[in-house]
């Protein structure tokens, strides 16, 4: 084979069907025995009632220029309304892909909020292209980042750096006056690790209400799985192979340079031009390659390496959708509920300090609402999550005591919906792991999305690229640049690295570039 994909999660077959694309012969080895990693459906809480096991909702995915080219066969489809935040006392911001009813929720916060969130999408919709094109290269992003910079110009694009490290409550007391606007952002931030304090956890919360005003949070029609089915079908009809309940235990190097991998039955596989990786940063380097074959000043980095918090998921099938007391919630495919502003301030102070929260802030996924072939007629297929602090190991009492605390906040603002349940499932942080072992303690970002763990601090201090500094070997999964979400781009970035150091023309001096910056950076 040309090359070895370790892993058939999103990012790994986004690597593959671009490599087969190139012409190489391309086997990927899957440790499981489906494809998908983290984007994958099941039947788990009755008959009749799909669920997306994991991830769902896909704006990045949407988005993504990567997953755009690849022209997979999906459907997608939309909820009537985008999604909303309930408030403990009743109130709702909701935004929605009509902008008017989004500036008429934010209006009722505070006067003259409607037109700043006007405001606020015109500068996002003016240079969205340039940027997500950037967001979603390799970095530096060069060509994308010209473009970005004609639009912004140099006041511009200073403002937009400052934004990249602001707080969301910062963020959201520049642009508005109410709590309404402030919290849609705040929401959106906290579906990564930061909390409403948190540096960087702004330009989070901006991208992802933006990206939901300017083309919502689609899901594919059938569930999550149908992304992986299309990927895998796109790569099969290339001449890729797939090979599952096939983990890997090493990757064989010789003289600096990955020639392989060696499997846990004992098969030695040989990779002609290159070995990719979609696993996260510490299993590639700390336990596939091994300390004595890396820099000791990248094992000392990888000692300090940063998990974002672990995640328990309850999905449940209702007979019924879920009767809230706030209209904006009835059409809303995602729902944010449990706190306010302050109340999201001390549900991550508490996950700082390794504490279960007491009044835990969920994200809801009312899938029946999005795409009603999730469920039968008057019915519900839903989902809700939560973060704990990243622990090793969790009780059992814990995880059912935290579901309790978890339906009783649907229950606040929804009273009767305990009544609906006809079937449950839950996923603590160690099913979570047990299912697809990148999730480690149920982290779902592989690597927190802090900005000291970001660009070129991604997975650790160095380059801010998919190459690693044994030759031939590249970072493929979310602990690359640009981290978490479903949208390709750690694949994608992985191969076109791989591509670039084949090239017969220009491959040595690419590989002189890596190697010389390397060593700088390790020595």
């Amino acid at each position: 084979m040309d090359a070895i994909v370790i892993g058939a999660g999103h990012n790994g077959l986004v690597a593959a069907n671009l490599l087969a694309d190139a012409g190489w012969s391309v086997l990927v080895l899957e440790a499981a025995g489906q494809p998908g990693g983290a984007i994958r459906s099941g039947h788990v809480t009755a008959p009749g009632y799909l669920s997306d096991l994991f991830s769902s909702f896909y704006p990045l995915g949407y988005a993504s220029p990567v997953l755009r080219d690849l022209d997979l066969d999906l459907e997608w489809t939309h909820s009537p309304a985008v999604f909303a935040h309930l408030l403990p006392d009743g109130r709702a911001a909701a935004v929605n892909r009509a902008l008017p009813s989004t500036m008429a929720s934010m209006e009722a916060f505070a006067p003259g909020d409607g037109e700043r969130w006007r405001s606020a999408f015109d500068e996002f919709a003016s240079v969205s292209e340039p940027l997500t094109d950037a967001l979603f290269t390799p970095f530096p992003p060069i060509r994308s980042g010209v473009a970005l910079m004609r639009r912004l110009k140099t006041a511009g694009a200073l403002r937009l750096g400052r934004r990249a490290v602001t707080s969301v409550r910062q963020l959201g007391s520049e642009l508005f006056r109410g709590e309404g606007a402030t919290l849609a952002l705040a929401g959106c931030a906290l579906h990564t690790d930061l909390g409403p304090d948190e540096s960087g956890g702004g330009i989070y919360g901006w991208l992802l209400a933006m990206l939901a005003q300017q083309v919502g949070w689609p899901v594919p029609v059938g569930g999550a799985q149908k992304i992986t089915d299309a990927l895998v079908s796109r790569l099969l009809a290339r001449g890729g192979e797939i090979e599952y309940s096939a983990p890997v235990d090493r990757v064989l190097i010789a003289r600096g340079r990955a020639v392989g991998v060696r499997c846990a039955d004992g098969r030695d596989l040989r990779a002609r031009r290159a070995v990719l990786a979609d696993v996260t940063a510490p299993a590639l380097f700390l336990d596939m390659v091994g300390a004595g074959a890396l820099p000791p000043r990248m094992v000392d980095d990888l000692a300090h390496f940063r998990w974002d918090g672990a995640t328990v998921k309850i999905d449940w099938a209702l007979r019924a959708p879920i009767p809230w007391q706030n209209e904006s919630a009835v059409g809303a495919g995602t729902v944010h509920l449990g706190a306010d502003l302050n109340g999201l301030t001390r549900y991550a102070a508490e996950l700082a300090t390794d504490q279960i929260p007491s009044d835990p802030f969920l994200l809801l996924g009312q899938m029946t609402t999005a795409d009603p072939s999730r469920s039968p007629a008057g019915t519900e297929s839903v989902w809700a999550y939560t973060h704990l602090p990243h622990r090793d190991s969790w009780k059992a009492d814990q995880i059912a005591e935290h579901v309790e605390r978890m339906e009783a906040v649907v229950e606040s603002q929804a009273p009767g919906f305990r009544d609906l349940v006809v079937g449950r499932h839950v996923f603590a942080p160690g099913d979570m792991e047990r299912e697809n072992p990148s999730l480690v303690g149920g982290a779902l970002a592989a690597g927190t999305a802090a900005p000291f763990q970001q660009l070129f601090l991604r997975p650790v201090p160095g380059l801010g690229r998919a190459d690693t500094p044994i030759d031939r070997l590249f970072l493929a999964s979310a602990s690359a640049h640009p981290g978490g979400g479903v949208h390709g781009a750690p694949g994608a970035n992985a191969a076109r690295a791989a591509l670039a150091r084949d090239r017969s023309l220009t491959g040595d001096a690419y590989r002189a570039v890596i190697s010389a910056a390397n060593r700088a950076i390790y020595r």
